[in-house]
């Protein structure tokens, strides 16, 4: 699975004058970096010429590596990558969160949906129902799938009922109580609240003024 390449640009040259040439030219020279599972990445280099890294191996299919067999500058540069969180590490992948356009980096077999440190939703968080603008409050997040989980008052599963057609049914599910509540981390509600069950695309997770500020700051 490809995804988005860091853009081919060089990084801040580094202030120590005591790196060898390869690791100077792997900071500074112009290059992307695309991260393709498995271990693998694809580097375009300042010469519009595409390598191939294995990091775990620490191979790379650059004439400077195959010939040499020096520890190339295309390497480097992904370990540099990765180090500075813009390039997924082995066994993760960069994709986008699906509430917003921040990239997240996930594990290469996780299901979607994904979302950011600001989405994801825990036991006692505050979420907008998108179908009515409801507010509520979350009080279990499963692993279980929408169309896998019955409702007992109809039978049909959470994914069959008619206000969540718009929704797909092999996500998760979340259960929330109507009206704002204050719930325990561990998830613990008073008996007489009913708890409603969602998918998990259908509810947007209420982001407080100070993430946002947080977030505009990074921006």
């Amino acid at each position: 699975m490809k995804t988005k390449a860091s853009p081919k640009t060089p990084l801040p040259v580094p202030s120590a004058d005591h790196l060898e040439e390869r690791s100077r030219r792997a900071h500074t020279e112009p290059m992307s970096v695309l991260a393709l599972g498995d271990g693998l990445y694809e580097i375009e280099s300042a010469s519009d010429h595409t390598y191939l890294v294995d990091l775990e191996g620490g191979r790379c299919t650059c004439p400077d590596h195959v010939f040499r067999g020096v520890r190339c500058k295309h390497i480097r540069r992904v370990a540099i990558e990765i180090t500075d969180g813009r390039t997924p590490p082995p066994g993760k992948i960069a994709v986008v969160c699906h509430d917003c356009d921040d990239a997240v980096f996930v594990e290469e077999d996780a299901p979607e949906p994904h979302y950011c440190d600001d989405h994801t939703i825990w036991p006692g968080d505050r979420v907008v129902d998108r179908e009515t603008g409801d507010r509520l409050t979350v009080v279990d997040v499963s692993e279980l799938r929408a169309d896998a989980v019955r409702l007992e008052a109809t039978g049909r599963t959470v994914a069959e009922y008619e206000t969540n057609a718009n929704y797909d049914g092999d996500v998760p599910v979340v259960g929330a109580i109507y009206p704002h509540a204050t719930v325990a981390p561990s998830g613990v509600v008073p008996e007489s609240l009913k708890v409603y069950v969602f998918p998990r695309t259908r509810l947007e997770k209420v982001i407080s003024r100070r993430s946002r500020r947080k977030r505009s700051t990074a921006a």
